[in-house]
């Protein structure tokens, strides 16, 4: 049996999702800096790409938009097939 390491994450969508989550509800980085209790300034650099952000960050984000935190998630495995997929 041939064991392979895990695909590379892909931060990029990560980050667009969060933008489009954010645009779907029309809120500002404030409106969500105060439904999720993160700072404006750790929202617009995780936003950005400046900052991966930690998985508190994430789990704050995914209660803000009432969604769970995989699939908020998801998007990490975007260009390849997720886990727990048979081959």
């Amino acid at each position: 049996m041939t064991i392979f390491p895990p695909p590379d994450p892909d931060p990029t969508a990560l980050r667009q999702a969060l933008a489009r989550h954010r645009a779907e509800r029309g809120w500002s980085y404030d409106e969500l800096a105060a439904r999720s209790g993160l700072s404006r300034c750790t929202l617009i650099e995780v936003e950005q790409g400046r900052t991966i952000g930690s998985l508190g960050t994430w789990h704050a984000l995914a209660h803000a938009f009432g969604i769970p935190l995989g699939e908020l998630l998801d998007p990490l495995c975007t260009g390849h097939e997720r886990p727990g997929f048979e081959r």
